[in-house]
């Protein structure tokens, strides 16, 4: 059973003293495969690092974090189409909207929004977005940049069915989180109302652990019980979900 987790950042500080055991922990519970969501220029030495250490598991994804958009998101984006240019990415991501923390640089964040949908196409590269409280910032976007070639995953989908079947009828799968094993998460509501052929599994570690372990750092390996929780949802095997869902990221990601 071969499981991909689309969306892990193991590059990250809280995985300084044992990335290593992680990944391992990973590999032997079917996870081998993992992509990383870029944040800004401050880690991609470090995501660099572990894809050359791990060259057949690991892929990356070029793009500025929606939060990370600041006074020199012109910089930042400069310096995510260099990386394009040296290096080999599978995605531009994560990018969106996020209005939670802060609106203030609300215009730049739709700005890098806007220009890196338009870099994604012309390098006919999938985009994943990163939304939170933004849905409709977001989809205004995505209809005025509607083109054939625009597609990717909604990372973290907390939406209800209705933007979720918006997000897929413009051409996006969903990515699937610990959040669906949330009590008060409501994705649990509804998700086996959507097709598999429209998921894909996540992690977005260390963050958003699934229940048992909510509150605690979460790592890939914990993709299992999002996968679970879904078995149960969906009333089907886990293989099942994990043979359509990585069906589903090996396509998107061209992996």
């Amino acid at each position: 059973m071969q499981i991909i987790d689309t969306h892990t950042h193991l590059y990250l500080k809280q995985f300084n003293d044992d990335v290593d055991k992680v990944i391992a922990r990973s590999i032997n519970s079917g996870i081998d495969k993992f992509i990383f969501p870029a944040i800004d220029s401050s880690h991609m030495k470090q995501m660099h690092f572990l894809q050359k250490k791990y060259p057949s598991n690991i892929h990356l994804m070029s793009g500025l974090h929606p939060v990370y958009v600041k006074e020199n998101y012109k910089q930042e984006l400069d310096l995510v189409v260099q990386n394009l240019d040296n290096h080999n990415y599978v995605a531009i991501g994560e990018i969106g909207i996020d209005l939670y923390w802060d609106k203030t640089f609300l215009k730049q964040q739709q700005e890098a929004f806007e220009f890196q949908i338009r870099l994604a196409i012309s390098n006919d590269l999938p985009i994943v977005i990163h939304c939170r409280e933004g849905f409709d910032e977001i989809f205004e976007i995505l209809d005025a940049e509607k083109c054939t070639k625009l597609r990717g995953v909604f990372h973290c989908f907390t939406g209800t069915l209705d933007q979720a079947n918006r997000a897929i009828r413009l051409g996006f799968k969903l990515g699937i989180g610990g959040v669906v094993t949330f009590k008060n998460g409501g994705l649990d509501k509804f998700i086996n109302q959507i097709d598999l052929q429209h998921l894909v599994l996540e992690t977005d570690a260390p963050y958003l652990s699934p229940v048992p372990f909510r509150g605690k750092r979460n790592e890939s390996s914990y993709i299992t019980y999002v996968l679970s929780k879904l078995s149960e949802l969906y009333e089907i095997s886990e293989i099942e979900i994990a043979k359509a869902t990585t069906k589903n990221a090996i396509k998107i990601f061209n992996l």
